[in-house]
């Protein structure tokens, strides 16, 4: 999966959207990732849901005479016509806490001290609470099959939309044994995939959230450091069970550009590393033109868009090509780290366990300078047979000497490739 997060509130109303799939389309993208487009509650957050069967007015072109549905219908068509499936977030582990369904069904709600509860989580040592939403409970309420069902009603008005995925929010925090039933009834009937948001949460409750059939799951290489062991650790613990989806920045995280002091090598190194890493990439909107200011749920506007004079397009359509290519680039492929004399110098090597590719990255971990990279013989990193072909987006050379030496601009990649 190549996926592209349109954010709702950055693209507008769906009439405006045409230009942004276009966009993902030619940047060789197959999937559209949309955050909540249904109606929010007074906090006016995309993910503080009040009505999941209407859709949020801020979307709609008040001057289409189509129905509010139809606008969605033909938006999603035309993502279509393009070759982008279109998934949206499913975020049924709360709804707005103005939403009539509290006092149409409290006891769907996890309650403390005789009202209705709010989420919370822990950031920094404190503990932040979402007092616009309502937390349901589904792993105590006295109606399970009543919750239930209208879950399954809103995953089916969905893709009575024509949605073909669902991004379900904070995955592990409904039981395992919901999503089993949800995501196996659903499949039943139609051709769509569930993805587990499942960062943040330990390793065993990834794994068992992975294990009730999700077809991919979120992984944590945005913030590695290109060193510590944890990442290689994570990946190999679920790397049999479900693959996984990389990204260089989501709406949740601040702008790479703006972290990284506005360097446009960071961008591509990123993004490079995200999409070869693991068997699927998730890009946000902007990011190809370095937008700086986060995403907000309740604030982004399209006035929000940003005139910059930074654009990655061709580089990112390159590295996109380059997946869709090469098998050992779509699966959660064998992966170890190899040691180099050079530290500033990243050597990934990855087999593929379904045919006889392998790769190596040799990535530049420093931004901000060159670095070189030496070795007597690039054939002692790998198996097969040569040759090993140069795919990288940027300078491939058509012939790799031996001994090797290449002196690596800030943050480069290079992407080697052998194809038995």
């Amino acid at each position: 999966m190549r996926i592209y997060n349109l954010f709702p509130r950055l693209a507008g109303p769906f009439s405006a959207w045409r230009p942004h799939l276009e966009r993902a389309a030619d940047l060789g993208f197959d999937w559209v990732f949309v955050n909540p487009i249904q109606q929010p509650g007074r906090s006016c957050s995309l993910y503080s849901i009040k009505d999941y069967f209407k859709i949020n007015p801020a979307l709609l072109d008040p001057t289409s005479p189509k129905a509010p549905e139809d606008q969605v219908r033909e938006t999603v068509a035309w993502a279509e016509s393009l070759g982008l499936k279109v998934m949206q977030d499913l975020v049924i582990n709360h709804c707005a806490y103005d939403s009539p369904l509290l006092k149409q069904h409290p006891e769907w709600f996890i309650k403390e001290k005789g009202r209705i509860a709010h989420p919370f989580c822990v950031h920094e040592g404190e503990k932040v609470i979402w007092r616009d939403l309502a937390s349901f409970d589904h792993r105590h309420t006295s109606d399970p099959e009543g919750l239930y069902q209208y879950c399954r009603a809103v995953v089916e008005h969905l893709i009575g939309l024509g949605f073909k995925g669902f991004r379900c929010d904070a995955a592990y925090q409904i039981p395992p044994e919901f999503w089993r039933r949800l995501i196996e009834e659903t499949k039943r009937a139609h051709e769509v995939i569930f993805v587990a948001e499942t960062l943040g949460c330990s390793v065993d409750q990834t794994r068992e959230t992975a294990g009730a059939g999700f077809d991919y799951i979120f992984n944590s290489a945005k913030w590695w450091d290109f060193e510590s062991p944890w990442l290689i650790e994570q990946y190999n613990l679920t790397r049999e069970l479900v693959p996984s989806i990389a990204f260089p920045e989501s709406h949740d995280t601040p702008r790479l550009f703006a972290e990284c002091q506005r360097n446009v090598d960071a961008l591509k190194q990123r993004y490079l590393f995200a999409a070869l890493f693991s068997a699927g990439v998730m890009m946000p909107i902007g990011y190809e033109f370095g937008f700086e200011k986060p995403l907000h749920v309740v604030k982004t506007t399209p006035q929000d868009w940003e005139q910059t004079e930074v654009d990655i397009c061709d580089f990112i359509r390159k590295v996109n090509r380059i997946k869709s290519q090469y098998r050992v680039f779509q699966e959660e492929s064998i992966t170890e780290l190899i040691d180099h004399p050079n530290r500033a110098v990243l050597l990934m090597w990855k087999a593929s366990s379904r045919n006889h590719q392998e790769a190596l990255i040799i990535l530049n971990k420093n931004i901000w300078g060159r670095e070189v990279f030496y070795t007597e013989d690039l054939y002692r990193y790998i198996q097969a047979s040569p040759p090993l072909v140069d795919v990288s987006p940027e300078w491939p050379q058509a012939y790799l000497p031996t001994p090797y030496h290449f002196e690596l601009p800030p943050g480069m990649g290079r992407v080697l490739v052998a194809d038995v």
